[in-house]
């Protein structure tokens, strides 16, 4: 009977786990930005750093003479493998976000932006229509994929001023198991991109290093040879 009892205390916790919240909260405006990592009821503070106590500086260390280079094998990436990445894994992630998306929760939303309008009023007007639009048409969009319980979003002209003015904060998390649901989504299409991949990179041709350009020679002067001359 003691082993069920571990086994129940094992699923207990493990559903505890799987629902338990992380997420960031973000925070800007003046010129600062504040960052926290939430997990569950604990809160980290990232940013502003705290300043730390200054440290002796360290003690000097002989130069270690450098190993000799082992022929490995180099892996690059290039742009047509960033092209690939995107082909495999933004469908991936788009079919785990459909199915998932109501897990992620976007709580507090709040976003004011004026932009200044004093050395062009008709271009500030016209930009701030633009972005209104924008907004009445993507917030619809977000909030059937994702949890928004209270958007605020302010925009304005201010006619006076000639910097635009934001502030704002915004806190997304999102249950463990949710993410545990992306991973699962999209573990085997970037397992597949990740073969692929190598394969690319052992087929492909070894960049050849350029020779060294060495100075051209100098030469001789016709005058020095009819000075030898005479």
């Amino acid at each position: 009977m003691v082993w069920l009892w571990i086994l129940a205390v094992v699923l207990l916790l493990t559903v505890v786990l799987l629902w338990t919240r992380v997420g960031v909260w973000v925070a800007f405006g003046g010129g600062d930005l504040r960052l926290d990592v939430k997990f569950g009821l604990l809160r980290l503070h990232i940013l502003p750093a705290r300043k730390s106590k200054p440290k002796k500086p360290p003690k000097e260390k002989k130069p270690k003479p450098p190993k000799p280079s082992k022929g490995k094998k180099s892996f690059s990436f290039t742009l047509e493998d960033g092209k690939d990445a995107l082909r495999t894994l933004l469908p991936a992630l788009g079919r785990a976000l459909k199915r998932i998306g109501r897990g992620v929760r976007v709580r507090p939303l709040r976003l004011s932006l004026v932009l200044g309008g004093q050395e062009d009023p008709a271009a500030a007007a016209e930009a701030l229509g633009k972005i209104q639009a924008a907004v009445w048409a993507g917030m619809p969009q977000l909030e059937r994929l994702l949890d928004i319980p209270d958007p605020r979003i302010y925009t304005d002209v201010d006619f006076t001023a000639s910097a635009v003015a934001a502030e704002g904060e915004a806190g997304i998390s999102f249950r463990v198991g949710t993410l545990l649901a992306v991973g699962f989504g999209m573990a085997f299409p970037a397992l597949g991109w990740f073969l692929r991949w190598r394969k690319r990179c052992k087929t492909r041709p070894p960049k050849m290093k350029k020779p060294k350009s060495e100075p051209p020679a100098e030469k001789e002067s016709p005058q020095a040879g009819v000075l030898e001359e005479s």
